[in-house]
C-alpha cells in the first residue's frame, strides 16, 4: 500500500452530546482538509466519561447510545473516504451500557469494539466486553483497544496475531488520582500512558495510533499525550500534554516488513511454553 496519514486526537469532550458530535465533525471536516486517512479520537469523545473512578456519580452516567442511532450516523456521513475511530457507551439492556468503540468510513461501520479490562470502579458505570479482533479498512487491517486495554500485552496481541498492522488505542486516561503530580509531565500515569504505547507498538512491530482526552471530568484530570508511533515503538508524532493533532504519514506495510525483516516477533512466539510450571532446583 502506499503512504497514508494517520491522526491521533487529543480534546476534551463532555456530557453535552450535541456540542460532542458538532466538535466530532468538526475535528473530522479539519482532518480531511489536511488529507488524513485515519483519525482516532478519544474514548467517550460521544457523551464523556465518568468522574471518579472509586465512586462514579450514579445520576451522571455518559449517556448511552444506540450504534445505530443518529449520533454514529452523524459521524458516518461526516467522514467520507477517512476512516474514523470514535468511542462512546454503547446501550445495552436493561439500562446497562459498555465502554465501547466504532470505527467507520462513509460506507458505514467498519468495525466495533466493547472495552474489555476494567479499572477500578469502571464496573459500577459499564458492562465488559469479551473479545479482541481485527478488521480490514481502508488504511489496512485495523484493531482497537480502549485505555486500560494497554496495559494488558494479551489485548494488543491478540489483535496482532488476528492481522492487524494498525492499532487504534482510544482513551480517556487521567493522572494518578493517589499520586497526583504539580505538572502533567511529571506524572506517573504520563510517564506508562507513553510508556504502554511505545511497548504494544515495538513488541508487535506493528503501527499505534493513541488518542486521550484532555481537560478535567468531576475528579478526574485526562492526560492528553496523543500520538502516533511506529513499529520499531519510536514517536513519530505527539501532541504531549496538550490538546491537538498528532499527524504522520507513513507506509505501514513496508515500515512493519522493514521491521519484522530479521527479528519477526509473532513468527517466532512460542505459545506452548507460555505457563507456569514448577522447576526443580
Amino acid at each position: 500500500m502506499a503512504p497514508v496519514t494517520l491522526a491521533a486526537v487529543a480534546a476534551h469532550f463532555g456530557r453535552d452530546m450535541d456540542r460532542g458530535v458538532s466538535k466530532v465533525v468538526g475535528i473530522i471536516e479539519s482532518a480531511a482538509r489536511d488529507g488524513v486517512d485515519l483519525l482516532v479520537l478519544p474514548d467517550a469523545c460521544l457523551g464523556g466519561y465518568i468522574g471518579d473512578f472509586a465512586a462514579p456519580d450514579p445520576d451522571d452516567p455518559p449517556p448511552a447510545l444506540d450504534p445505530d442511532g443518529p449520533e454514529i450516523a452523524a459521524v458516518i456521513a461526516a467522514a467520507g473516504k477517512m476512516t474514523v475511530c470514535v468511542g462512546y457507551a454503547e446501550s445495552a439492556p436493561g439500562g446497562a451500557r459498555y465502554n465501547a468503540a466504532v470505527c467507520v468510513s462513509g460506507d458505514g461501520v467498519l468495525g466495533t469494539y466493547r472495552k474489555v479490562h476494567q479499572p477500578a470502579g469502571e464496573a459500577l458505570t459499564y458492562l465488559a466486553g469479551d473479545a479482541f479482533g481485527a478488521f480490514d479498512t481502508p488504511v489496512g487491517r485495523v484493531g482497537m483497544l480502549i485505555d486500560y486495554d494497554k496495559t494488558f500485552p494479551e489485548a494488543a496481541r491478540a489483535l496482532a496475531v488476528d492481522g492487524a498492522h494498525i492499532i487504534a488505542a482510544l482513551s480517556a486516561w487521567p493522572a494518578s488520582i493517589t499520586d497526583r503530580a504539580s505538572r502533567l509531565p511529571a506524572d506517573r500515569q504520563s510517564r506508562l500512558f507513553d510508556l504502554y504505547d511505545c511497548a504494544r507498538a515495538a513488541e508487535n512491530q506493528v503501527v499505534l495510533v493513541s488518542s486521550n482526552q484532555t481537560g478535567v471530568m468531576g475528579k478526574l484530570r485526562f492526560l492528553g499525550q496523543a500520538k502516533v508511533v511506529g513499529p520499531g515503538g519510536d514517536i513519530l508524532a505527539t501532541t504531549r500534554s496538550k490538546g491537538g493533532m498528532a499527524k504522520a504519514e507513513i507506509d505501514v506495510e513496508a515500515e512493519i516488513a522493514r521491521a519484522r525483516k530479521v527479528l519477526n516477533h509473532l513468527a517466532e512466539l512460542r505459545p506452548d511454553t507460555y505457563r507456569a510450571k514448577s522447576v526443580r532446583g
